[in-house]
Order: C-alpha cells, then sequence, then structure tokens
C-alpha cells in the first residue's frame, strides 16, 4: 500500500520533470533572474547550495548566459537598484555588482560605462 503510493509520487514527480535537475536547474535560474539578476558565480553557488551537480549548473549557466550576456543582465541589476533609489556612486555599484556574483571583468566594463555616461552627463 505504502510502496504504490510512493511509486504514485515518485512517478508524478518525474512526469513533472521535477526530479530531473537540469530542467529544476534551468526553472530556478530563470526565476531568480527575474526576481533579483545576478552573476554566474552566485547563481553556481546557490545551485551547488541546492544539490545540483556542477556539471549541470555550468550547462544551465552557459545557456542562460548565451541568450543574455552577464552585461545586459548587470545593467538590470544596475538599473533596479536605481529604480530603488540607492546611490549611484561608482564604487557602491561596484560592491553592489560583486555581491550579486558578478565577475571582476563585467564589474570593469560596468564601472567604465557608467564613467563614460558620467562624463557625457558632466559635458552638458
Amino acid at each position: 500500500m505504502i510502496s504504490s503510493r510512493i511509486e504514485q509520487a515518485v512517478f508524478r514527480l518525474t512526469d513533472l520533470r521535477y526530479l530531473d535537475d537540469l530542467a529544476y536547474a534551468q526553472r530556478w535560474v530563470e526565476k531568480r533572474l527575474a526576481a533579483k539578476p545576478m552573476g554566474q558565480e552566485r547563481l553556481k553557488a546557490e545551485l551547488q547550495a541546492k544539490g545540483i551537480s556542477d556539471g549541470v549548473a555550468e550547462r544551465v549557466l552557459t545557456e542562460v548566459f548565451r541568450r543574455n550576456s552577464e552585461e545586459i543582465v548587470a545593467r538590470r541589476a544596475l538599473r533596479g537598484m536605481s529604480r530603488q533609489g540607492k546611490r549611484s556612486a561608482s564604487g557602491y555599484m561596484a560592491r553592489f555588482l560583486h555581491q550579486r556574483g558578478f565577475t571582476d571583468e563585467v564589474i570593469d566594463r560596468m564601472m567604465a560605462e557608467f564613467k563614460r555616461s558620467e562624463d557625457v552627463h558632466g559635458e552638458e
């Protein structure tokens, strides 16, 4: 009796792809990025904390960031930060992006963009 219920539950969960780590990781990353844009490093750490293997995490993140580069996601994070009324000083922005798990290279590019935009606004 109990084993048939367990089998039914496992079959149902398998049918819904809840027991498929790859499908779970894909859904989780998409939802996480929509709610809180962050870099690959942080996403990978969070996936690993959920028990997702390195290989599956790498595969999912490679696919996700092939569609939207990490720079695009970083810009979304910064726009969200500014909509919340947080300071837009370069040091604060760099720390914010670092906390969100963006790589140093992405942070450097975002800071260069910010400086260029500040230079343009300063000349006006």
